[in-house]
């Protein structure tokens, strides 16, 4: 039975969270369907301008993205704690960049309000503070804004998306690493671009050309900065991971030639350093890397925390323990 999108999330196991979005019946509704002939591939810019606005106004962070053809991948921190270090004003600032909000809030902000109507406001604002924070909400608000448009371009109603988005919770750095990789990697897997950086609509591509001083453009959402070398044992809860940019790239780029069907797997020297500085078995990596059928596990971590993830979502049992195993 399908369980309540609250009972998938705890913040006080893990902020990092991997979500899949679909596209019903998997159709190529955000690219070229080689079937019809039809050309949707302008879509999927629509996905990076309404991460970009999200990122925004939410206090949750984006640490990777890809938009496929059929699907997207995002992984997300919420950073519940900038949500409640927000003002009452500040955190009805955010929410109406999305939304109008109710008379009595408006008449609140330009102190038109008496005591009872205040409350009311204070009682309204303190409810965004929570969506703000909220996976749930960010999801609806990104996968709904994109189903109205699409729609209203087909001169159509009905489902755009498959159904709920599918969340990961991410227990640890190297079950985030991993997932950042796998996302970063789709395009190449699935043939769309024979290299990561030249994977269009994907966090790889627009890291790389940091790297290459290229600026970004004004629609691209950003991203949760990995550290430099300056803050390499820092624990700066501003970055993603311990991680240097430079080594990231070089990781994604090393694991994605491991994969090639024609290789045996061996990650090259550039990135083995990574690997062992974190304490991730080379098998288990390029495993946990190569593309498969099975259902994506709910939550992906060291064993310990899958089970205390387990606990703290309601749960006696979570797929994937033996993976868990292995990568940490």
């Amino acid at each position: 039975m399908t369980r309540a999108r609250y009972q998938q999330v705890s913040l006080d196991e893990t902020p990092y969270y991997h979500c899949i979005c679909r596209c019903v019946r998997r159709a190529f509704l955000c690219g070229r369907d080689h079937y019809s002939g039809q050309d949707y591939e302008h879509r999927r810019q629509w996905v990076v301008e309404r991460l970009a606005t999200l990122v925004e106004v939410f206090a949750i962070d984006l640490c990777a993205y890809a938009v496929m053809s059929n699907h997207s991948h995002v992984v997300l921190r919420v950073d519940r704690g900038q949500a409640e270090s927000w003002s009452e004003r500040e955190v009805a600032a955010q929410w109406m960049q999305l939304f109008s909000g109710p008379p009595q809030v408006q008449r609140w902000l330009r102190d038109e309000t008496g005591e009872a109507e205040t409350l009311k406001a204070l009682e309204i604002v303190e409810e965004w503070r929570s969506r703000l924070y909220d996976l749930g909400w960010f999801m609806r608000c990104l996968n709904e804004h994109l189903a109205r448009r699409a729609n209203e371009e087909d001169g159509c109603k009905g489902r755009f998306w498959e159904g709920r988005y599918k969340s990961q919770a991410l227990l640890d750095e190297k079950a985030l690493l991993s997932c950042m990789a796998y996302v970063d990697l789709n395009p190449v897997r699935t043939g769309m671009a024979a290299t990561p950086e030249t994977s269009d609509y994907t966090s790889f591509q627009q890291r790389s050309g940091a790297v290459l001083n290229q600026p970004s453009a004004e629609t691209a959402p950003i991203l949760l900065p990995l550290v430099d070398a300056e803050h390499i044992e820092s624990d700066d809860d501003t970055t993603v991971s311990r991680i240097r940019l430079m080594d990231y790239l070089e990781l994604v780029d090393a694991t994605g030639r491991a994969l090639r069907a024609d290789k045996r797997g061996a990650i090259n020297g550039a990135a083995a350093g990574i690997l062992d500085r974190l304490g991730i078995d080379e098998r288990a990596w390029l495993k946990h890397m190569t593309p498969r059928k099975q259902r994506t596990p709910l939550a992906i971590g060291p064993l310990a925390r899958v089970r205390a993830f387990a606990e703290a979502t309601g749960r006696r049992w979570i797929a994937g323990q033996n993976a868990a195993c292995a990568l940490g």
